[in-house]
Formats: C-alpha cells, sequence, structure tokens
C-alpha cells in the first residue's frame, strides 16, 4: 500500500458534498443556503452531506417512493415534487398484498433451503390455521400463488434485483476486494463462490455475493479466470481498484505457477493499480490447520465411527447431544465432505474426546475395532489434535466478527503466531499447562504404563507445530508485508510520523497537531473517523483508509454460504440450474433488502 513506491502518490478524492445523482435516486435536492440535502417529500434537511445518511432517511420515512422503479417514472416523480405536488400514498390492492405475501414466502423457503414443492404444503397449512381461527379471511388464499414453478421464478426474481442493487452500488465503490471459496461442493459438482467487499467514498463497507461458478464447466485456471473478469465486467468493476484476493489454500487457487492468485495479479498489475494483497486459508481456517496438524489419521478414524452411531447408535442416550450438534450442522443425511469438515472444528472434536470411553464400549457392543483405545501414540494423537483445534478455534471465533477492519483481524494472527511460539516451547519442556486434552491422556496412561518416555514423544508434536508456523507465515506474509500500514491506519495519533513513508509524513503531522479530530479519532469508530475525514487535506491518508477498509476482516459472509450448503446440503442436490442455486446462496448470505414494490409490479405486468 503505502511502501508500494509506484502508488507514492495518489490521486486526490472529491470532496464530500451533495452528489446530483441523489436527486432521483432518493429524492433530495441542494439547499439553497448550507451543506446537506432537502428532501422533496417531507422538507427535511438531511444536515449530514453524506450519502450513508441521505440513504437512510430515505429507507426509513419514503419507501412507498422505491415503487417507482423506471426510468421515465422517477424523472416525472421528481418534476411533480419540485412543484409541490406529492403523490398521495395509495394503500396497496388485495392482488399487491398476495403478490408480496407469495414473494415473502418464497423468500422465506429459500432461506430454510426449501424446495418449491414445499410453497403446496405451506398453502394448505396456512388454510387449516385460517378456517379455525379467520374463518372469514380464507377467501384471501385465493389470490396467493404457491405453485412450485411460481415459487422458482420469484426466487430467481429476487435474484435480480439484489444483484442490480449491487450493481448500483458497486458503482461507488472506491475500492473493493474479492473471496474465492472453492470449497462448495453441491451433490457431485464442485463450485467457487466469489464474494465482493467495496468500500464507498463514506467508507461504508458492503459485502455481497457476486458470482458463482460451477468448476466442472470451468476446469481451467484459464476458464476460471474469464469467468470472474466477465462477473467483475457486468458489475464495473475495474481490476484498477481491486486491492486484496483472499482465497482458499487449495492448489487451484494458489499454485505457484499455475493459480488463480497468480493470473490475477498478473492482469491486476498496471501503472495506475495498487499491488493487490494476498492471504489464503483465512475462509475455511479449521481446513487449513487440520490438515497439517491432523497426524496419525484421526480424523478419518473418528469420521469412521460417527458414521457407525449414526446408523446403529442414534438411540443411546450418551449420543445425543453428539448427534443433535451434527444434524444442526449437515442435517440429517451425512455427507462425506461435510461431515469431515465438520469434525475439523475445535468444538466439535473436543465433544467427541470427552465421550471416547462411551464409544469405545459402543464399538465393543457392536463388534466394530476398538484397537485405537488401546494404543498410547494414536491416543497422544488424539489428545493433541484436540488441544491445537481448540486453539484454532478460539482464533476462527475472533475472525468471524465483522466490520472490525482487517488491521483487528491481523492483530489476532499476530497473537496467535506469538501463542504457538509459546505451545511450541512448552510441549519441548514437556509442560502441558496449555494442552487439556493431551494432558488428560498421558495421566491416564501413567496408571498403566510407568515410563513416562514411552508415553509422550514432545519431538513428534514440536515438528508439527513448526509445520504449522510456517503455513501460516506463507498465507499471511503479505499481511506481514503491511503490517506497519496496518498499524498507522488502527492509531494514527499514536504511530510515530518519521517511522512513515516519506509521501504521507507531512499529512500525518498536520493530523496529528488537529486537537478536534484527536477528539473525533477518540469518539467515533474508525469507520465514521476516516468517513469524516477531508480527503482535500488529507488524500493520501483518507485514499489507504479505502483500502483498508475494503480488505476482508472476516469470513462470516463464508461462513453464511458454508453454512447453509451443509444444513440444506439435501435439497440443493435436487436438480437445480446453475442460475438457481446462485439465487439461492445470493439470498441466504445478502444484507440487502429486496425491493418488495419493483417485484410484485412486475408480477402484475407480467
Amino acid at each position: 500500500m503505502w511502501m508500494t513506491p509506484k502508488r507514492s502518490k495518489m490521486e486526490v478524492e472529491e470532496a464530500r458534498g451533495f452528489r446530483p445523482e441523489w436527486t432521483q435516486r432518493y429524492l433530495v435536492v441542494e439547499p439553497p443556503e448550507g451543506e446537506g440535502a432537502l428532501c422533496l417529500v417531507c422538507a427535511h434537511l438531511v444536515v449530514s452531506a453524506c450519502e450513508r445518511d441521505v440513504r437512510r432517511h430515505y429507507e426509513a420515512e419514503h419507501r412507498y417512493y422505491q415503487r417507482y422503479v423506471e426510468e421515465g417514472e422517477r424523472e416525472a416523480l421528481v418534476e411533480r415534487l419540485r412543484q409541490g405536488d406529492i403523490p398521495e400514498i395509495v394503500p396497496p390492492t388485495p392482488e399487491e398484498r398476495a403478490a408480496r405475501a407469495g414473494l415473502g414466502i418464497a423468500r422465506l423457503l429459500a432461506l430454510r433451503g426449501r424446495g418449491g414443492g414445499e410453497g403446496d404444503f405451506v398453502y394448505q397449512c396456512l388454510e387449516v390455521m385460517l378456517n379455525d381461527v379467520l374463518p372469514d379471511h380464507v377467501g384471501v388464499l385465493g389470490g396467493i400463488d404457491l405453485s412450485p414453478e411460481t415459487i422458482r421464478q420469484r426466487v430467481l426474481n429476487m435474484n435480480e434485483n439484489l444483484r442490480s442493487q449491487l450493481f448500483n452500488r458497486a458503482k461507488d465503490f472506491r475500492a473493493y476486494s474479492l473471496a474465492l471459496d472453492d470449497q462448495a461442493f453441491v451433490a457431485y459438482e464442485n463450485y467457487l463462490l466469489v464474494f465482493v467487499r467495496g468500500v464507498d467514498v463514506d467508507l461504508e463497507v458492503q459485502e455481497e455475493l457476486l458470482t458463482i461458478i460451477n468448476l466442472t464447466n470451468h476446469f481451467s485456471v484459464g476458464a476460471l479466470m474469464a469467468a470472474i473478469l466477465e462477473a467483475l465486467q457486468t458489475a464495473g468493476l475495474s481490476l484498477q481498484r481491486m486491492v486484496g484476493l483472499t482465497t482458499t489454500h487449495t492448489l487451484r487457487m494458489i499454485g505457484e505457477n499455475s493459480g488463480l492468485v497468480s493470473y490475477m495479479r498478473e492482469k491486476a498489475v498496471s501503472p495506475n493499480c495498487w499491488n493487490v494483497i494476498h492471504y489464503s486459508g483465512f475462509l475455511h481456517l479449521e481446513l487449513l490447520s487440520s490438515y497439517d496438524v491432523d497426524v496419525n489419521q484421526v480424523i478419518s478414524t473418528v469420521s469412521d465411527w460417527i458414521l457407525l452411531i449414526k446408523t446403529r447408535g442414534i438411540r443411546r442416550p450418551e449420543f445425543q447431544a453428539l448427534l443433535t450438534s451434527s444434524e444442526s450442522e449437515h442435517g440429517e443425511r451425512v455427507n462425506g465432505r461435510c461431515l469431515n469438515n465438520w469434525l475439523r472444528r475445535g468444538k466439535t472434536l473436543k465433544l467427541i474426546f470427552s465421550l471416547r470411553k462411551e464409544i469405545e464400549a459402543f464399538l465393543a457392543s457392536v463388534g466394530a475395532t476398538t484397537v485405537h483405545f488401546s494404543d498410547p501414540e494414536w491416543l497422544c494423537d488424539f489428545g493433541f489434535l484436540v488441544d491445537i483445534m481448540n486453539h484454532l478455534r478460539e482464533l476462527s471465533e475472533l475472525l468471524r466478527f465483522n466490520r472490525v477492519f482487517a488491521a483487528t483481524a491481523f492483530d489476532h494472527i499476530c497473537s496467535f503466531d506469538a501463542k504457538l511460539n509459546l505451545l511450541h516451547r512448552h510441549i519441548e519442556e514437556k509442560n502441558l499447562t496449555h494442552f487439556a486434552a493431551l494432558r488428560e491422556v498421558v495421566d491416564e496412561l501413567k496408571q498403566h504404563i510407568k515410563e513416562e518416555e514411552k508415553i509422550l514423544d514432545p519431538g513428534r508434536y514440536k515438528v508439527v507445530i513448526c509445520r504449522l508456523q510456517k503455513e501460516f507465515d506463507r498465507h499471511f506474509k503479505d499481511l506481514k508485508f503491511i503490517k506497519k500500514d496496518l498499524e498507522l491506519f488502527a492509531n494514527p495519533f499514536n504511530f510515530k510520523a518519521e517511522h512513515a513513508p516519506i509521501a504521507v509524513r507531512m499529512e500525518l503531522t498536520k493530523l496529528q497537531a488537529n486537537s478536534d479530530l484527536w477528539e473525533e479519532y477518540r469518539n467515533k469508530d474508525l469507520g465514521q473517523f476516516y468517513a469524516g475525514l477531508s480527503a482535500e487535506t488529507y488524500p493520501i491518508i483518507k485514499g489507504v483508509a479505502y483500502k483498508v477498509a475494503s480488505l476482508f476482516d472476516s469470513s462470516e459472509i463464508c461462513e453464511k454460504a458454508f453454512s447453509y450448503l451443509v444444513r440444506n446440503q439435501h435439497t440443493l442436490s435436487q436438480p437445480l440450474t446453475d442460475e438457481h442455486l446462485h439465487a439461492l446462496f445470493r439470498i441466504a448470505t445478502t444484507e440487502m433488502e429486496p425491493h418488495w414494490d419493483a417485484l410484485w409490479k412486475g408480477e402484475g405486468e407480467s
């Protein structure tokens, strides 16, 4: 970022103030005197010249006018409002209410992962309820169409509506980053989920699903790259504004010469763009690490246990908590890949470890092998894996908190790096203070084996921790490269100006001498502080604030998609087009609300 020589100078961003496009978008005009925006509907003056505040007023007070969706209609509406002719708010007709109810039910079915055929069942439930509770209103159901074809079409229409909203907001992105997750397996097909995180002039962050790509049809990296570039072009996102790239740790993504990241960076290099910051493993931290620390293939063995419990021990009371947890994650039907991913979460392994005695008795009762429970080395490996994955779970939970910016997320990663050093030293000294499960196994084995050396081999686990440290260094090295930039962004008033890049020292000195800005920094969160910072006075600091804010700071949106997938694996495995699958994932992960008026109006015209 600042440390990139070719970006030592940055163009001055335009000053905050009223923008002409707000008139049609939010029905406001620039007031004759003073700053802000004057509402044409209620004559309310929005004091802040900030799009976020103008939009909030419009959506809170005048959402009714979203039904004027066509360009010609908006122009005519603005002209009427300028002349003081405020259109009467007409209450929705019964047909419009029925259409909106149908849309709401279609959205709820999509969020719950239910197929279009469930609409008929919902209709029957509503009919039974109204017959008993409100018999005079049973007739309203006649206008609500919940047939499978209609439900499917409504889901597609909602996707198109949300997609249009994203594209409209993407036009205002000053910087953006992409997150590429290729761990979405639906039935026998593999998909790449592409998420975008953009930041506008007011430093308002938007995280959304950009597109999904069927990897069966885009097997080569070149084809995959073309599909991503097409999605960016359709959304109006230029590569010159791409700041970061977050990926999984698969070879398809990070292969040294043939990975997608190499292609993306090569494509994004130009005199007018920033160096792309890349960090991998951030999206599925437990998958990145468990493959490195799973000595003796513990996960595979435990997976076989769970499958056996699900088929032959489902009624056993000691396993009910485990089965309930499993079903809440991936439903009643077991998908091998989803089960393995679920088992790689620290909380799950910890629960299974606590039930190891019960599992051993169960395996013996059904005639399955219990050889692992008499193998000291395997039991120690199991305890060690439980402890390490529990530490990783704690880090993963910290990284799930959204809107903290990458500086805070990177602090958590650095803290975990320091924790790994401590764990390495402790295991070398046979100090099991931070290895609760391993200590429990060792204490149990000591009762049967007198010599401790035969129980615990610290060298075995030192190698694993070293390997994990190297993996973290490799996957987050770009963030380490910009560590000083992130520190300066997070603490501009405590950062010594002489340690800052030459290009920013003058601005930083001026910033630190401003007592009013110091008060704002103390009393506001970072996003609000940098949003209020003058782009004319502090162009470089403001520009880099856009970049830092656009870096993915959490795996929250990825977790939403993954949870939706594993909960509804059976439903999503039904015959679905890629377009329909795309719509379901967008509805499940979006932060935006569909424009209902535009949707039911479209239904009425069709």
